[in-house]
Order: structure tokens, then C-alpha cells, then sequence
């Protein structure tokens, strides 16, 4: 079996649960399973399940929206095509333009008022063509997305741009090639290739490198127009290494870098600090005798992303950039030390804020504890269940399918024992219940992508201030977290013969579940995180608890104010989780036996911390053991011959550990030692290799 007719069996499980769990339609299970992968390939920040279908003699119809048309100018309508089959037969050129015609009639008919106002107020349908309307003028290009779990057929190499009401329509196809291609790569990523020639010409550069140096560096002047080009191009997609400007800088235009555009464009070169940027690989060609770049592979723009948004927006503006150049230092880091080395080039070039550096990254501390944590502990057996089991935190994208691909049959089902795919969760998923149970039910709305980066950002920061708060105890309290959230998602499913008016299903859990945390914290109390940890699931008290939440929670979203933005945009704003926080809800449901005081919250928490400290000694020790007396011997010459700064206690400790077959080093001596280590490994140091 190919590796794509194993990712397609995969998937379909995974589609089948995810509708069994939540109590979803196939297709709607597909869309929720496959979004995260889409967005997280850059191509579109946020999609929206909107599913409208007009009369079959209309041909109008879409599945939803994404993109942000009122900051960004670009409007994503999308259609699902899910044929639950594997051995469905290949979509074809003709069957391509069929699909791409719906939303296209959806588009046409959302900008006709009398056709929007036949429809009803509280659909999808009418929400979206109701946003499409009020942001047409801002909206410069048209994207159309096609999912679909078939083959896309291989004679259909790609679809022209086409014109609609002056705008370009631009149309991108999801097939299972695609999804699996994407979902089997390490970094979730498509490379970002840019060839200069078809973003102004071919650069000039300084090699800025010794030449038996295995690191490589550049130096450029960049033209403004170039720079402004490749952003429109991939624009966020370029700053995934750098969280701070992903949270702040795109589309931004700084007030300084605008007015040098304006009043002084000669100088900007000058006043302006330029981009540190890094690539995987680069093409120089040699013009007589002048190295000339012609071609990046996966460039990032680590520090300068302000500079690059605002350069951008200047042309965006038409704004001439003629005589703008902009200094660019560009480090060429191949893929395999990509995700080691990149974060400390973005955390050290970044001098405006310390940020913990691999925020965005599958090695930060931060996810291999978690993953580590996940392997280790088991979760107790549901009611009425003998076998526990694990909650696998893939904290890669493949992880869970690669590791079970290496395993024979029998162990397979060992495998399958203990980690039942319903508890597979990703580093998107953790981002979304924890930043929930934050009362930032209006940062989850932005989407799974913007989310995470706002999740990482804090994180990294009290990753920095205290990592042994991240213990087992705060990792059985996130994935209990999940778990509530999962089951919300269902209560609302459920209630579709009730109150749920349907759409805005994940704002409303996301809303419900941040209300009841704020009016227990009102309480000072808190849901017994333990005690449904233990239970695996929640009682029919906390199920009537949320169904009531969200009811309320999902008129609220329904009912923006008069002459504002729609229920989507609404609850992304804070002054709608605000209003939402001040409504009064009087339960129905007695949750005495379900919640804690704070106090006791705090005890479980500190307890937590002197556990994992204990567990960060043990490992540290280890560690100090495996490295070997020579290795640390190593490392001590290693930084006299560099003058490596080292306190008297961290030099007296690393002669301690040269000395480690004679006498052991402590837990605080070894966590010491490791530090050290990893200050060294940063900065080039590698042990020699023995055999």
C-alpha cells in the first residue's frame, strides 16, 4: 500500500471519529480535521466552516470563508468535496470548473441586496454574503479553495486567474496528494522558493563567511521594491520565526519607517537596521566575477519584520520605492539544523524583546516536556474500561503516524491500546483549550494559526520566569482542559434541535467555557481539574452546566451591536468578550461537588513544581553521566581555548564533573552543569567523537 492510501485510510478513521465525537456531518468532520493543516501551510489564515447551498438550479454554494478582506484586501471562499471513498475516482478538469463556478455564483449573488435579504437572518448563509458586502471596496483579490479527500486528476496542471467585478480570482485546489504531502512533512510547511528574477532581478551580494567555514553568511542591499514584492507574496509566512512581529507587525505600518519612505527614501539605508533574514538554501551565480543571488529556498525574516511590513504597506499605498535599500544579513542554515539554529539567530537578533526564541518551534523545552510527560503517564480507565491509556501530544505533525508506520502488527495493536486516537491532540489544540480556560475566548476566535503564536508568546515568557510550573500536574490539568473543551464542542452539536441556530459553533464553546471559568474565579473557585482527570469524562451536572453557557454565550454572539460588525467578527473583538463576562447567569446545575477553592488550586500547583524540580535533578544527573568524564574534559578545554565567560561556581562545578566517576554531582550541581553545556552547544561546542 502506497504511503498516500495509508494517509487516506488514516484519515477517513480520523473523519469518522471527529463526526461520531462531535456530532458532526462527514463533510463538516472533514473540513474541522483538515483546516488546521491548510492555514498551518501558510496559504490562508482562517477558515470559517459557513455552509450555504442554494437551489440545485442556482448552482450557488460554499462551505465557507477565510482571509482577512478588511486588513489584508483578500477575500477565500471555499468548497468541500469530500467523496468518503478511497477508491472514489480522480477529479477531473471538467468537474474542477464545476466546483469553482458555486462559490463564484455564491460571490455574485452576495453582492445583489434583494437576493441577501430573502435569506434568513440567523443563517451562515446570510452572515457571510452580509460581510462580503459591507467589505467588497477593500476586498482587491479573490482566492478560491477547493478540499477535497480524491486524487486530484494529473492532467490538470493548474487553473489561470480570472476576473471577476475587476477583481483577480485566484483558485487553489486541497487534494489528498496535497494534504498528505503536507501532513508528512517535519515542518507542516510547502518550501517558500523565491526565484529574484520574478520579483525585480537577481541581487548582488558579500559573502561574509571565512571559506572552510561550515556556516555561511551574506551581506546585501536590498531593493525596497524587491522586499516589497516577496512579502506580498508570502507575507506572514516569512515571519514564522519571529513571534513578536507575527503577533504585531503584519501589515503595521511604523510611523518612523513610513515618514523616511515619504520624506527621505535616500536615506533610508542609512537610519534604518535592515533584516536579518535566514534560508535553507541559496543559488549564487557568479556575473563577472560579482557573486549574484538568484534564487532563496524557505527564506525567514527573523528580525526586521516591522521593516518589512511597512515597506510593504508603502507599496501597497503606491508609494514610490525607487530609492529605497534596505541592509540585509543573510545566514543560510540547512533544513536539518533549521529548527535548532534559526530560533537562536531570531532570539538573539531580536534585541527589542526577550521572547523565549522557539516559541513557533517543535524543539522548544516547552513541547518536548509535554511530549515527554505524554509518553510517560497513563490516564486512569473510564467508567466501566480496564485498559488505561496515554494522550499522545504530538507535538510535530506526523509524529503519531510515523511512530506507529515503524511498529509490526501486533505491536500496532498494542499501540492502538494505549493511545486511542480520539486522544491525540497537537500543539493547535493545546493553544486552543488553554488559551480558553485564559478567558481569551476572543483570541481563540482569530483562529488556530494566530492563536497558537499568542499561546506561544506566553508561554516562552513563563517558560523564562519558571519552567517547573509546567509540570505533570499543569500537563494532566491542560489535557482535562481538552477534554472539556472536546465534549462542549458536542453539547453544542447536540443542541441543534434546541437552541444552536447552527455556525459559530467554536466561538461559542470557546465563549461558554471562558463564562463559567470567569463567574467560578468570581466565586473564587475553580472546576476539580483532578477530579475529572480522574474521571476521563464529565458528569451529566457540568454537561447541563455548559449546554446552559452556551446558549446564553451563542445569543450573546448572535446580537452584536447595532450598525457593528457581524457574529464572526464580533466574537473576535474584546469588548465582546467583556460584555460577555458582565451577563448574569444563575445556574441551573449545583457544581459543589465539582469545584475547588483556590486555595486548594494553588497547593495542587506548588506541589506540582517541587515534583517537577525533583524530576529536572534526576534528569539532570543522568545527563551529566551520559556526557562521560571525558566529555566534560571536552567542554573545559573547549572553553579555555574559546574564553567562554564562566562564573567561579560554574568553573568549579565543570571540574567537578571531569572528576563525576569518583564522586557524583548534585542535583543543583548537575542542573548547573547541564546549563553550561547548553550555553556551549550554542555557541559551537560539540564533544568529540570517540570509538
Amino acid at each position: 500500500m502506497s504511503k498516500i492510501d495509508e494517509f487516506a485510510l488514516v484519515l477517513q478513521e480520523d473523519v469518522r471519529l471527529l463526526s461520531e465525537a462531535n456530532g458532526l456531518s462527514m463533510e463538516e468532520a472533514f473540513f474541522a480535521r483538515v483546516s488546521d493543516t491548510i492555514t498551518g501551510s501558510g496559504e490562508v489564515d482562517l477558515l470559517e466552516y459557513f455552509h450555504h447551498r442554494g437551489t440545485t438550479q442556482s448552482g450557488i454554494r460554499v462551505d465557507g470563508w477565510g482571509g482577512d478582506p478588511k486588513r489584508g484586501g483578500e477575500l477565500t471562499l471555499f468548497v468541500v468535496d469530500h467523496a468518503d471513498n478511497n477508491d472514489a475516482p480522480t477529479l477531473t478538469g471538467t468537474e474542477l470548473n464545476s466546483l469553482f463556478k458555486r462559490p463564484l455564483r455564491f460571490l455574485k449573488a452576495a453582492l445583489d441586496e434583494g437576493w441577501r435579504n430573502r435569506l434568513e437572518e440567523t443563517s451562515p448563509g446570510f452572515e457571510l454574503s452580509e460581510m462580503i458586502s459591507a467589505r467588497w471596496k477593500s476586498i482587491q483579490k479573490v482566492r478560491l479553495l477547493l478540499v477535497t479527500d480524491r486524487k486530484l486528476s494529473s492532467r490538470v496542471d493548474g487553473r489561470e486567474m480570472t476576473d471577476f467585478h475587476d477583481r483577480k480570482v485566484s483558485y487553489s485546489v486541497w487534494d489528498i496528494n496535497r494534504l498528505a504531502r503536507i501532513e508528512g512533512s517535519s515542518l507542516a510547511r510547502e518550501e517558500i522558493v523565491v526565484d529574484l528574477e520574478e520579483h525585480g532581478g537577481s541581487l548582488a551580494v558579500l559573502p561574509a563567511h571565512m571559506p572552510n567555514s561550515p556556516y555561511a553568511a551574506y551581506l546585501a542591499a536590498l531593493p525596497g521594491a524587491v522586499l516589497a514584492s516577496i512579502y506580498e507574496r508570502w507575507q506572514a509566512r516569512l515571519l514564522e520565526q519571529n513571534v513578536r512581529v507575527f503577533l504585531q507587525a503584519r501589515g503595521n505600518v511604523n510611523k518612523g519607517i513610513r515618514n523616511t519612505i515619504e520624506e527621505a527614501p535616500e536615506m533610508f539605508f542609512a537610519y534604518n537596521n535592515g533584516i536579518t533574514a535566514t534560508a535553507e538554501a541559496i543559488e549564487i551565480e557568479d556575473r563577472d566575477g560579482i557573486p549574484t543571488l538568484t534564487k532563496i529556498t524557505n527564506l525567514q525574516i527573523v528580525n526586521g519584520g516591522q521593516t518589512s511590513a511597512s515597506i510593504h504597506a508603502a507599496s501597497r499605498a503606491g508609494k514610490d520605492l525607487s530609492n529605497i535599500f534596505v541592509q540585509m544579513k543573510l545566514s543560510i542554515v540547512d533544513a536539518e539544523r533549521a529548527e535548532k539554529i534559526v530560533p537562536d539567530i531570531s532570539k538573539f537578533a531580536n534585541s527589542q524583546n526577550r521572547i523565549a526564541a522557539a516559541d513557533f518551534f517543535s524543539n522548544h523545552p516547552f513541547h518536548v516536556r509535554m511530549e515527554e510527560i505524554s509518553r510517560r503517564i497513563f490516564a486512569p480507565a473510564r467508567e466501566g474500561q480496564f485498559t488505561q491509556s496515554r494522550w499522545f501530544y504530538e507535538r510535530a505533525r506526523g509524529q503519531f503516524a510515523d511512530l506507529r508506520s515503524r511498529l509490526t502488527p501486533a505491536q500496532r495493536r498494542k499501540f492502538d491500546l494505549e493511545h486511542p486516537r480520539p486522544q491525540l491532540f497537537t500543539k493547535t489544540d493545546l493553544a486552543k483549550a488553554e488559551m480558553t480556560w485564559r478567558k481569551r475566548p476572543e483570541i481563540v476566535s482569530l483562529g488556530a494559526q494566530k492563536n497558537f503564536a499568542h499561546f506561544a508568546h506566553q508561554i516562552g515568557k513563563e517558560w523564562d520566569k519558571n519552567e517547573a510550573a509546567f509540570s505533570e500536574e499543569w500537563f494532566r490539568n491542560a489535557v482535562t482542559k481538552l477534554l472539556v473543551f472536546r465534549k462542549t464542542e458536542r453539547i453544542v452539536s447536540d443542541a441543534a434541535s434546541t437552541w444552536y441556530t447552527g455556525g459559530l459553533r467554536a466561538n461559542t464553546v470557546c465563549y461558554a467555557i471562558a463564562k463559567l471559568v470567569h463567574d467560578l474565579d468570581e466565586e473564587k473557585l475553580s472546576l476539580d481539574l483532578q477530579k475529572l482527570w480522574l474521571m476521563q469524562d464529565i458528569s451529566d451536572v457540568l454537561i447541563d452546566a455548559l449546554d446552559q453557557y452556551a446558549e446564553v454565550m451563542h445569543m450573546h454572539l448572535l446580537a452584536p451591536p447595532t450598525g457593528g460588525s457581524n457574529p464572526t467578527e464580533w466574537a473576535k473583538k474584546k469588548a465582546c468578550v467583556d460584555s460577555a463576562l458582565a451577563q448574569e447567569v444563575e445556574l441551573r446545575s449545583d457544581l459543589t461537588d465539582l469545584v475547588v477553592g483556590v486555595e486548594e488550586t494553588r497547593s495542587r500547583s506548588a506541589s506540582g513544581k517541587r515534583d517537577q524540580l525533583m524530576i529536572n535533578g534526576i534528569q539532570a544527573q543522568t545527563k551529566v553521566v551520559e556526557v562521560g568524564a571525558v566529555g566534560w574534559e571536552d567542554l573545559k578545554a573547549w572553553a579555555q581555548k574559546t574564553s567562554m565567560r564562566l562564573t567561579p561556581a560554574e568553573a568549579g562545578i565543570l571540574e567537578a564533573a571531569t572528576r563525576i566517576r569518583h564522586k557524583p554531582l548534585s542535583e543543583a550541581q548537575a542542573i548547573r552543569a547541564i546549563a553550561v553545556l547548553k550555553r556551549a552547544s550554542a555557541s559551537g561546542f560539540a564533544p568529540k567523537e570517540r570509538t
